[in-house]
């Protein structure tokens, strides 16, 4: 994990109930954590958010607001990390950039065998069709 620091003001937590298995302890504890982080705050150049908003897909709203929701774990506090995780995560891989393809050319021993394949193939086309005689 990266040492990424991300201000305050820029995200808020809302404690939710979790949805799924869980018995009692799931419907009256708020264990489960929505991270809610304004993109914009937190100083991401244009490639980046564009990056961001292709990795994050519907998570991410039209305001501008990326929506984490963390229910994993039975802890509010594993939740909460396990939330602030997944957002370093997925900053850091935001930042990461496509490497640029190394344009290459086809050897002579690969033009080669596309001139014979084509040239066979030519041979087949051409016997098929009909014999003239004179």
């Amino acid at each position: 994990m990266s040492d990424r620091i991300i201000p305050d003001e820029a995200f808020e937590e809302r404690f939710i109930t979790a949805s799924g298995p869980g018995g009692q302890n799931v419907n009256k504890v708020a264990s489960a954590v929505q991270l809610r982080v304004d993109v914009f705050r937190l100083g991401l150049s244009p490639e980046s958010y564009r990056r961001l908003k292709a990795i994050a897909g519907s998570r991410l709203t039209a305001s501008g607001t990326l929506v984490i929701l963390a229910q994993r774990f039975r802890t509010q506090e594993a939740n909460r990390e396990d939330a602030r995780a997944r957002l370093i995560a997925m900053l850091d891989k935001a930042d990461e950039r496509e490497a640029r393809r190394i344009r290459t050319r086809p050897s002579k021993a690969a033009k080669a065998r596309r001139v014979d394949a084509k040239k066979a193939r030519s041979t087949v086309k051409a016997a098929r069709t009909r014999v003239r005689i004179d």
